[in-house]
């Protein structure tokens, strides 16, 4: 069971008169809408959110490696709060901000993340990662320095070579950084490191800050050898979840998902004594990511919209144009596939994020239920639903 306690954006199909009663007895917390509002008024909507053990937090829900012009959504980033204990997927543009404004951290200077036990990047695009340095460069001012214990960081690893040159190339474009072109979380982490060299040494020699490498731990989650023989040609072949990560809070398993030509692209699921929760990433319809999914109580997927892809050149498209709407079509869900994916996973309720575009209607969006009898969720950022019973 889980109860929409912030910003309400979403029906069951088989609930659109009945509010009160959607999804098995999930509550109407807050208001049914969602306008623009300041972080002050945010906090007082989170009022109920205490009520909650566990619950999940959306941060950003906007996809793409653009700013949007014209909304107020910020870049991919979810998070998944057990108690006072906090996981954050993705680290898209703005994470840091939305994380306090929904609550997650202490509203003090100088603080905010001591109970961020663990970061999980579902694959190498930047929309995913835009905000990651901040979280390596501030987070020994905002939190992590005084905790007990590194955060843990898990991602993708390298691709292995450089991903094919798109049919409709007219020349080889240069290879950026050719002694390492595809590099995983760990040598991203450590590039950053190198980028913020000057302030990374003058803050621990002048205001004796600790090394960073000591506030966190990057961990590659390793595909099985031979499994995937050619990412080029089926980059997430069928395969069993792979064990990620274990605490007294949750466990945390992965399967990889079809976002080509991006190799690995992760999804993850979170399991906890009060119900699951399952993070899609970026993916074409995947059926590991459907049995990733079993039986979950939320499935958080991304969606993209045909019509808006079609909208985007003018006809004829020319090569790069042709590329991109190839790439949009062919490595993302659309709205027609979105609920069939949530409906033969058996999930209970699905929610929408990573919506391509950023500032497409909503009710264009709820058309994904007509495929789906469960709960629709058309996310928003700083939406939060409570996952279990609440306390009081």
């Amino acid at each position: 069971m889980c109860d929409v306690i912030s910003q309400f954006s979403g029906v069951s199909r088989r609930s659109l008169l009945g509010l009160a009663g959607v999804a098995g007895g999930a509550a109407l917390v807050s208001s049914m809408t969602a306008p623009a509002v300041a972080a002050g008024d945010y906090m007082k909507d989170l009022g109920n959110a205490r009520d909650y053990h566990t619950r999940l937090a959306l941060l950003g829900t906007a996809a793409g490696r653009t700013f949007w012009g014209g909304t107020e959504r910020q870049g991919i980033s979810s998070a998944l709060a057990v108690g006072d204990a906090v996981y954050l997927i993705d680290c898209g543009d703005g994470w840091a901000r939305r994380y306090l404004q929904a609550g997650l951290g202490t509203q003090k200077e100088f603080s905010g993340l001591e109970g961020l036990e663990g970061v999980f990047i579902t694959h190498m695009h930047s929309d995913h990662l835009i905000d990651y340095p901040s979280l390596l460069i501030f987070g020994s001012t905002d939190g992590l320095a005084v905790r007990k214990k590194p955060v843990q960081v898990f991602g993708p690893g390298s691709r292995g070579k450089l991903v094919p040159l798109s049919p409709s190339a007219t020349d080889t474009p240069p290879v950026i950084n050719p002694e390492n072109p595809t590099p995983g979380i760990s040598d991203m982490t450590e590039y950053v490191y190198q980028a913020y060299a000057a302030d990374l040494n003058d803050n621990m020699r002048d205001s004796l800050k600790p090394d960073p490498h000591t506030l966190i731990n990057v961990s590659e989650v390793v595909v099985p050898p031979g499994l995937v023989v050619n990412p080029d040609v089926d980059p997430a072949p069928p395969m069993e979840p792979l064990h990620v990560y274990e605490d007294e809070n949750v466990r945390v398993t992965a399967t990889l998902v079809k976002h080509p030509p991006v190799y690995p692209a992760l999804a993850y699921r979170f399991d906890t004594a009060e119900g699951s929760v399952v993070f899609s990433g970026d993916t074409a319809y995947s059926d590991n990511l459907i049995r990733l999914a079993q039986g979950a109580d939320i499935l958080v997927h991304e969606v993209i919209d045909p019509r808006w892809v079609e909208s985007l050149f003018p006809s004829p498209p020319t090569p790069a144009q042709e590329a991109k709407i190839h790439h949009l079509i062919n490595s993302h869900t659309s709205i027609e596939e979105v609920g069939v994916v949530a409906e033969n996973a058996g999930v209970k309720t699905l929610v929408l994020s990573h919506l391509a575009p950023a500032d497409n209607p909503k009710n264009r969006w709820l058309e994904a239920g007509r495929s789906f009898s469960g709960r629709l969720v058309v996310g928003d950022d700083l939406m939060q639903i409570g996952i279990g019973k609440r306390r009081r």
